[in-house]
């Protein structure tokens, strides 16, 4: 969620400059550039705080620590699982079949 709030703001930095750059005709490239060195530049200067947050937030995600995340049909098939195993206990689950398959194959 920080990096998000972070784009965000950087986004609402840039989009103005973009347009007030393109209204003073500097043309399309140029007003990119210049938009987004301006968008950088502030915020880095006044934004550190969120910076940091977004900066934390990735590194907990790519660093191995994070939960997982699955989409929503995963989430509804781990729980269809859960209730057929919950309704049926003398069930177990092996992967014996998957390397007998291996192994034939």
């Amino acid at each position: 969620m920080a990096f998000l709030k972070y784009s965000l703001i950087r986004l609402a930095l840039f989009a103005p400059l973009f347009v007030l750059f393109t209204f003073l005709q500097l043309g399309v490239l140029m007003s990119v550039i210049c938009a987004a060195l301006i968008a950088f530049a502030l915020s880095y200067l006044f934004f550190q705080k969120q910076r940091d947050e977004a900066a934390a937030a990735l590194h907990h995600r790519f660093s191995g620590k994070a939960k997982p995340l699955r989409s929503a049909g995963e989430v509804q098939d781990a729980n269809a699982e859960d209730a057929l195993l919950d309704a049926n206990p003398d069930i177990t689950i092996s992967n014996d079949a998957a390397k007998d398959h291996k192994s034939r194959g």
